[in-house]
């Protein structure tokens, strides 16, 4: 299928249903599809078609994801960027990704027109959400065009969407991928969340359009259900709309969920709609998981995958998260991601790219329709990244006895103390652990004696403490002494817009400042 067929599955079987909702406004199928049909032809029109890549310079809002859905109805590429992003990582993205169209929310356009003369490439600007200079407004621009799919043919391995890297590891590299990787992702939600045939699911997009819950607003809208869309992950927002608006699935990082936790109110809102909570994009702490199962219900479903797999590689459903008895399961259980899902291929290679058997740790590698194209004009890094057919993922795991998949860290990560491997998300579960600690991320630091030294940085609850000591004497007794941190800083964690720890940045600081020691 191709991208924007999910969006017409749905608009055939709910057309006067609501396919997005925005505060008190609901937008219908009909609404929708017929402005991505105008937005499409309006494009065809001005000459960009297959080959071509536009943007969206916007947060949360339905009128902008429908210029998402034109720039697919046009068999265009997506580039996906940030509302919260600095501005330079726009322009270097919308630049070196070659965007020829982009669309804009009126609150950008200062910041757009600072940036027109570093992007020439880019030759049509239209604003969403009214008039603005060297611009033409979206309702002008389509004016006199049809509402009815142009009905533009599409090849499965056609790139729908270049999305930048999570900026982890520095400057984003493009990731190309096709109507097939996306139609594998959609496959295996739709398979992994299963509804019934009469059920219409609510889905709450919070976390960015731009990012994950954008593409995880499809399979609700292929069975014809209605997205809720708010401007921004707000622990107040979110509580008021799940009742509200009869929520059965949605998707936080655990950062978010933390802070949805932390409400003293939590335990009075109405989550008896939901069926799927879907958790990912960076480790959760165990203690917080068990707690989120006591306040959401069994409702949380872990799903793992990277913007080269998009978002569905494994999986922990709901009730995976319990024993056949009903008990929560093993910490062991609990703290994997789930089984891969099955339209793909998954094994653990090591260096030499031989297959590892379970129990064993390396690299975990995948192969299938899932996987992307490459990245975009950078074949270099894309020979280093699928090598005969196999996504190196950067991950480090292995799968236990009954085919469930452990991601002991990124590769990068890994920390080497005196000759042992000390893998950091290890460390980070026994310190999330202690009732004081919000979050925290583990590194390794330059070190005389040991090459490199482990340290923690750790970002307290509110109105809380915990020495230094205490936590390096919990690790100790946990893991022993080579694990344990030999230092601990307190302090706030360096964030990207979408919520992960930026250990690059923290890796950068302490560095330069213990080399200065050596």
């Amino acid at each position: 299928m191709a991208i924007i067929d999910f969006f017409d599955r749905g608009w055939r079987l709910n057309p006067e249903g609501a396919a997005y909702i925005q505060g008190n406004r609901s937008y219908s199928f009909n609404e929708v599809g017929r402005l991505s049909c105008r937005i499409a032809r309006a494009l065809q029109t001005a000459g960009y078609g297959r080959g071509s890549k536009g943007a969206v310079w916007a947060g949360n809002d339905t009128t902008a994801w429908t210029c998402a859905l034109g720039l697919w109805r046009a068999n265009m590429a997506w580039i996906p960027v940030g509302a919260r992003n600095a501005a330079e990582e726009n322009r270097h993205v919308l630049d070196s990704f070659d965007c020829d169209v982009l669309f804009f929310q009126k609150e950008f356009e200062a910041t757009i027109a600072a940036l027109r003369p570093q992007l020439p490439k880019i030759k049509l600007f239209v604003c969403i959400d009214g008039e603005a200079e060297a611009a033409v407004s979206l309702p002008a621009w389509v004016e006199g065009h049809a509402d009815t799919d142009p009905g533009i043919a599409v090849d499965l391995d056609d790139v729908v969407a270049i999305s930048p890297t999570g900026g982890t590891t520095g400057l984003p590299k493009g990731v190309m991928n096709t109507h097939r990787s996306i139609q594998t992702f959609v496959a295996h939600f739709m398979i992994g969340c299963s509804y019934g045939a009469q059920d219409r699911p609510v889905n709450l997009a919070a976390a960015p359009m731009t990012h994950t819950a954008g593409l995880l607003s499809l399979p609700c809208t292929a069975r014809g259900g209605a997205v809720v869309i708010l401007p921004k992950p707000d622990p107040a927002l979110l509580l008021e709309a799940i009742p509200a608006h009869r929520v059965t699935e949605f998707f936080l990082p655990p950062t978010v969920i933390y802070r949805l936790l932390d409400i003293p109110e939590v335990n009075k809102v109405d989550f008896s709609s939901l069926k799927y909570f879907l958790y990912g994009a960076a480790p959760m702490s165990l203690d917080k998981l068990k707690r989120a199962i006591e306040v959401f219900g069994p409702v949380m479903m872990e799903s793992y995958g990277q913007t080269e797999a998009p978002g569905a590689i494994a999986c922990l459903r709901p009730d995976e998260h319990f024993n056949a008895d009903g008990a929560l399961a093993s910490d062991e259980q609990l703290s994997s991601v789930g089984r891969p899902h099955p339209l793909i291929r998954l094994e653990i290679l090591d260096d030499d790219n031989r297959v590892l058997p379970h129990g064993e740790t390396g690299e975990i590698c995948i192969r299938g329709d899932l996987v992307m194209k490459g990245y975009y004009n950078d074949p270099v890094k894309t020979a280093e990244t699928i090598v005969d057919g196999w996504l190196h993922t950067g991950d480090i795991g292995h799968l236990d006895a009954s085919g469930r998949l452990h991601i002991t860290d990124r590769k990068k990560d890994m920390i080497i103390s005196g000759g042992f491997n000390v893998y950091p998300s290890e460390v980070e579960q026994v310190i999330w652990a202690h009732p004081a600690v919000r979050d925290c991320a583990v590194i390794g630091i330059p070190d005389k004696k040991w090459g490199e030294a482990v340290k923690a940085v750790v970002e307290l609850n509110a109105d809380q403490s915990v020495s230094e000591e205490e936590l390096i004497t919990l690790c100790k007794q946990k893991l022993g002494s080579v694990k344990a941190p030999k230092t601990v800083a307190f302090a706030t964690l360096p964030r990207s817009p979408v919520g992960k720890v930026l250990k690059k940045d923290l890796r950068a600081e302490y560095w330069r400042a213990a080399e200065r020691k050596i």
